[in-house]
């Protein structure tokens, strides 16, 4: 397969060597602005070919497309790709904002090209299990889910500012996690956040942005959702679910390389050494993901993540975003926030 892959940044970089790795990618088509990210990735593989922009690598015959790019040219690029009758693997979130995402919800709708949301622990095997552990009874009624993702340092400043926000950047992550291992909806919202003073915190307000947030969320079934994030957690990436049943309670991300440790005398679990970022945390993921994708746009599988079902994520980001700002709880209703 001819896979094209728009963005060759932080996430970019990281999928093209995983596109790269892939036995049904014969060839990979890249496109960036930045003229050493293109250079960097022709000199990593052989299977890289770069064209001048995006629509320059829509209209080369690719077989599907990954959008790695700026979180604010996600909408206008899923748009380009379906219309040119591309499959397309869109980075998380689906738009900027929660209108634009509308946008893309209604512009893809009836669509017979595949547009796949990245959302990559969906592919992690702890989270599968553990949806598993749900879907079979085994936990029996689900009372409390607790999700977890501290990164261990800030994004870069350009990257902040373009990111939407902590909810819909970091936090969706853990928003998807929930629906997706529970089955069930979020109906109300309520978030709080911080802004670490030792962390630039003049160009955080500048944003509207914090750097700490914990967002209470109830589910369509009355499950309480706990989530947790911050982008200083120097101790390392920490990316963890909790599910806790009237039955029994499991645990995803709880490894060796799990960055917390133990204050009671003689325990040495986890061994380490510490995940130090999504790369190392999630590279099965991904690997899984984007090989899901590559047979999405073969025609070979179902789409996993589909813009209908991650606008329910959307949502969630956008009721925490409008939460944190007036300070109270957002519900999220079919005809949107109240």
């Amino acid at each position: 397969m001819r896979i094209g892959l728009i963005g060759l940044g932080r996430i970019g970089a990281v999928h093209a060597r995983t596109l790269a790795d892939l036995e049904l990618v014969e060839e990979l088509v890249v496109t960036d602005p930045v003229a050493p990210a293109v250079d960097a990735v022709l000199a990593s593989t052989a299977k890289a070919t770069a064209v001048a922009d995006p629509s320059t690598l829509l209209d080369s015959g690719v077989d599907g497309v990954v959008i790695a790019a700026a979180t604010n040219a996600h909408a206008d690029l899923v748009r380009a790709a379906v219309a040119k009758g591309v499959p397309a693997f869109c980075e998380k979130p689906i738009a900027a904002s929660i209108d634009e995402a509308v946008a893309v919800q209604r512009a893809v709708a009836g669509s017979s090209v595949p547009v796949q949301i990245g959302y990559p622990r969906r592919f992690d095997p702890a989270f599968v299990a553990a949806r598993e552990a749900v879907r079979s009874g085994a936990l029996g009624h689900v009372h409390t889910v607790r999700s977890t993702t501290l990164d261990p340092a800030p994004p870069p400043p350009a990257y902040l500012a373009v990111s939407g926000g902590i909810f819909r950047d970091c936090a969706v992550h853990d928003f998807d996690a929930v629906r997706w291992v529970t089955g069930q909806e979020v109906v109300e919202v309520y978030a709080t956040g911080a802004v670490d003073p030792s962390a630039a915190p003049d160009m955080y307000a500048a944003h509207g942005d914090v750097t700490t947030a914990t967002t209470l969320l109830s589910l369509s079934d009355g499950t309480i959702g706990v989530v947790s994030n911050t982008r200083t957690n120097a101790a390392g990436y920490d990316v963890r679910l909790e599910v806790h049943g009237v039955q029994d309670a499991v645990a995803a991300g709880l490894d060796d390389g799990l960055p917390l440790r133990s204050t009671a005398k003689g325990v040495t679990w986890p061994a380490g050494p510490a995940h130090s970022f999504f790369m190392d945390r999630l590279a099965e993921a991904f690997r899984v993901e984007l090989g899901t994708f590559c047979e999405v746009a073969a025609g070979r599988a179902e789409n996993p993540c589909t813009v209908e079902d991650a606008m329910g994520t959307a949502w969630t980001a956008e009721a925490a975003t409008l939460s944190l700002r007036e300070g109270r709880p957002v519900r999220i209703t079919p005809d949107g926030l109240a």
